[in-house]
């Protein structure tokens, strides 16, 4: 609708315009006749000026206006039109005035003659025919523009349908087959549309079902990575069990060095006990609840230390602990230590891997609100791809082989106490990661 006025408006203006020149040109036609004769007939100049479609006729020529032309008015001027100075939007608004003024009116139109025929020339002319002519024209324009419009609908109807249609259909399709069975990697669809904005639909879809199908596949793999722990962790408490009183029968021995080393290995293989029992509970995807008690932190971090020594072996590492003797913290002690020592151990394998000489210091602090332990190791740093998936289970793995769960498990047990684990630096100087415990009491179902 906007177009069709945009359309009709300006050539209706237009048609008024060249209607009300041609009766000046007629006029002026007229009256050179008058000029070339002394006298004329009164029939003769009637009918000259029906031609015209003009009552009066007056021809300016040499400062002189002269009346070439005359016949009786019916009635009185209404307006007068200037086309000499007439702008675009005057035009227009004749136009609209004249289309809605269904009354016969006189009118007055002034204008240039033509090939410099004088100064000015000016008649009067009845307004009827011009609006019957206006109105004729207008319908044919409508008429003309709503065949045009037809047409253009029909084409724009069979391009949208043939452009975007049918592309969004076959999209529809391609997601409903893929999501019968969105682990068939064949499935994901292929960017083909022409359109830049369904191409980039399609790309978008093809990197959200590639992402997908790989979840899904990581998923069926993880839960028959949980179906053979399942089974490795039932054999392997068994095979603890009986190690367990193997190594209570070596406690009773009189070797000094075997009496001081007993209780340690007896501690460690009841950890590894507990730790098959949890993993074999049914339907438990979690942590259980943190049993909270009263630990003294420098116990703790020495069981780690004295462990991941010994994993050290021949490696250059060394350990330093700065850790106040009476600092207690409320926690629960084995996941605490499980915390602890996934974060050595991440700290020496780095170091390990480089083949340097390296350093691990744990320290221990205390705030008014919280317990702070820091890990901090001389090694290479993160990589990127590490530090993009800092706590994610098999992605933000660091060193070769490694399986990427340590950092999860410790995050997740650190939230299990109501803190949380953050990296605190990382670089060629060195990586350090804190652990926070909060002090105030903690709810045994804490997440």
């Amino acid at each position: 609708m906007m177009a069709e006025i945009l359309i009709f408006v300006p050539s209706v203006a237009r048609f008024r315009e060249d209607y009300l020149m041609l009766r000046l040109e007629r006029a002026q036609i007229a009256s050179l006749a008058v000029l070339a004769a002394d006298s004329l007939d009164p029939a003769l100049e009637q009918e000259l000026l029906d031609n015209a479609g003009v009552f009066n006729v007056v021809l300016r020529r040499d400062e002189v206006s002269q009346l070439a032309l005359s016949s009786p008015v019916p009635a009185p001027l209404s307006k007068t039109v200037d086309l000499r100075s007439a702008t675009g939007p005057a035009l227009i608004a004749g136009a609209l005035d004249t289309l809605f003024t269904p009354q016969n009116q006189v009118i007055r139109v002034i204008g240039d003659p033509v090939q410099e025929g004088g100064l000015q020339i000016e008649v009067t002319m009845e307004t009827g025919p011009l609006r019957d002519e206006m109105l004729d024209y207008g319908l044919r324009i409508l008429l003309l523009s709503a065949v045009i419009s037809i047409v253009t609908a029909a084409l724009l109807f069979f391009a949208v349908r043939s452009l975007l249609v049918k592309p969004i259909k076959g999209l529809v399709g391609h997601m409903a087959d893929y999501a019968a069975q969105p682990e068939d990697s064949s499935r994901i669809i292929e960017p083909k549309a022409n359109l830049v904005e369904l191409r980039e639909a399609e790309t978008a879809l093809q990197s959200m079902e590639t992402q997908l199908t790989q979840a899904l596949r990581q998923k069926e793999r993880l839960a028959q990575l949980g179906g053979a722990v399942a089974k490795v962790s039932h054999d392997l408490r068994n095979i603890l069990t009986s190690a367990q009183l193997f190594v209570d029968r070596i406690g009773g021995s009189e070797d000094p060095l075997v009496r001081r080393m007993a209780p340690k290995l007896v501690g460690s293989i009841t950890r590894a006990v507990n730790l098959t029992e949890a993993t074999l509970a049914f339907g438990r995807a979690e942590e259980p609840p943190p049993q909270l008690g009263r630990v003294r932190l420098a116990q703790v971090v020495g069981d780690v230390i004295e462990s991941e020594r010994l994993a050290a072996g021949d490696s250059d590492v060394s350990f330093s602990v700065d850790v106040p003797a009476g600092m207690v913290v409320r926690a629960d002690g084995e996941q605490l230590f499980r915390i602890l020592l996934n974060l050595v151990r991440n700290a020496r394998a780095a170091i390990v891997a480089t083949g340097e000489p390296g350093e691990i210091c744990v320290r221990g602090t205390e705030t008014e609100t919280a317990w702070e332990i820091a890990v901090a190791d001389t090694g290479p740093g993160l990589p990127p791809k590490a530090r993009e998936h800092l706590f994610q289970p098999f992605q933000g793995r660091v060193a070769k082989g490694g399986s990427g769960l340590g950092l999860t498990i410790a995050a997740e047990l650190a939230r299990g106490h109501g803190g949380e684990i953050a990296l605190v630096r990382t670089g060629p100087e060195g990586t350090e990661f804190r652990l926070t415990l909060p002090q105030s009491r903690i709810s045994a179902a804490a997440r």
